[in-house]
């Protein structure tokens, strides 16, 4: 936390109705529980979370401000889309970001903070084995969220939370093939940010986040098989 994050630091604000309704239909989009594309009904939506139209209208126009649903004047509400070309250009900002945090990071954070991070073994001594891969998403995204802390900039850390929210779904599938080298990578970032080495740290996270092309089009692929699979495996 720093003064520079007012919302870091700032009581929370007591919870709405809304805030409740804004919180399950953004799991729902998060997960694609809803399918890409798909419209959602209103009046279903409505009766299954015991809500009246209007705090439904403000949660869902505040998951359309964050680009978790899609708007269709005349139309209606609907599921974002699962786009391999999108997912890619959401991992090229993401990476662009958390390049430059990490320097700054290295610039500006002071050493008590630096050895915090180093010592939360969460971040690189996960417990694999049975372990879900929601969890281990979630270690991921709290490491690469307190770096972004480190720089002071709470414009940064905020960015950073609203690309992890759309590419969440895409990261459970993507890690189930790298528990292993994320665990390592996290170790070596760490190591230069201890050394206040930017170019080392810098060049660590982008070998840590960047994927080509082709692998997110073969992981957006799985998406759509994971998605449509588990519905007719049903509940």
């Amino acid at each position: 936390m720093t003064a520079s994050d007012p919302a870091e630091i700032a009581p929370p604000a007591p919870r709405t109705r809304v805030d409740d309704i804004y919180e399950v239909v953004k799991e729902m989009a998060v997960a694609y529980r809803l399918k890409p594309g798909e419209r959602l009904n209103e009046m279903t939506l409505a009766r299954d979370l015991g809500a009246s139209r209007t705090p439904l209208r403000e949660a869902l126009n505040r998951l359309v401000a964050e680009r978790l649903l899609d708007f269709v004047a005349g139309r209606g509400f609907f599921c974002r889309g699962l786009d391999a070309r999108e997912v890619f250009e959401l991992y090229e900002v993401r990476r662009m970001l958390e390049v430059e945090a990490v320097r700054l990071a290295c610039r500006r954070a002071s050493d008590s903070a630096i050895d915090a991070l180093a010592s939360n073994s969460d971040f690189y001594h996960w417990k694999v084995f049975g372990q879900p891969i929601q969890e281990l998403v979630g270690h991921d995204e709290a490491f690469h969220i307190q770096i972004a802390k480190l720089t002071e900039n709470g414009e940064l850390v905020r960015q950073l939370r609203r690309i992890n929210e759309r590419i969440r779904f895409i990261r459970w599938l993507d890690m189930d093939r790298r528990v292993e080298g994320t665990r390592s990578e996290h170790r070596a970032i760490v190591d230069a940010l201890v050394a206040r080495d930017e170019d080392l740290a810098a060049e660590k996270m982008r070998h840590h986040i960047e994927r080509r092309q082709d692998q997110i089009e073969s992981v957006v692929r799985e998406g759509f098989s994971t998605i449509y699979m588990n519905d007719l495996e049903g509940p």
